[in-house]
């Protein structure tokens, strides 16, 4: 495969790339990643996710600061995807969201569209330009920095 083709990962994939599990775990498929460039996700938003009981009963939304660690999830991966290193001991950690805005709220039957585009790596910190979708219509957007650090 060419380095930059367009690649899908399944959630075996997304698992052995990204350390979170349930119920941190905010990316259930990738559905194209050019290494390098962007990467399209999603998330399926469900009525049984565990934060839907506080936030807010009877009219449940999900939690703003939870679309933006899917979005950086979905990043991770675009950010791993073009690696030859092991990264099997490293972090991937916010260090900056900049130019934040929730557009829409997302609801349960959601399903949560995740863009990550125009990567720039310096050594080892990254940032992305991020947005999340629902039905094409923008609900979140930010700038997503972050840096790879050794795990403790």
């Amino acid at each position: 495969m060419s380095e930059n083709a367009a690649q899908t990962m399944d959630i075996a994939r997304i698992m052995s790339l990204l350390p979170h599990r349930y119920p941190f775990l905010l990316v259930d498929r990738v559905v194209e990643c050019v290494p390098g460039d962007h990467i399209i996700a999603y998330k399926n938003v469900s009525i049984n996710e565990p934060f839907f009981q506080g936030h807010f009963p009877g009219a449940p939304v999900m939690p703003g600061v939870l679309i933006l660690e899917a979005l950086a999830q979905a990043g991770g991966l675009l950010a791993l995807s073009d690696s030859k290193e092991d990264y099997s001991n490293k972090l991937f950690l916010f260090t900056g969201l900049e130019g934040v805005k929730f557009r829409k709220q997302v609801v349960p039957g959601d399903r949560l569209e995740l863009h990550c585009s125009n990567i720039r790596r310096r050594m080892q910190l990254c940032k992305m330009d991020a947005k999340a979708l629902v039905d094409g219509k923008l609900a979140a957007e930010a700038q997503i920095s972050a840096a790879i650090a050794d795990r403790p």
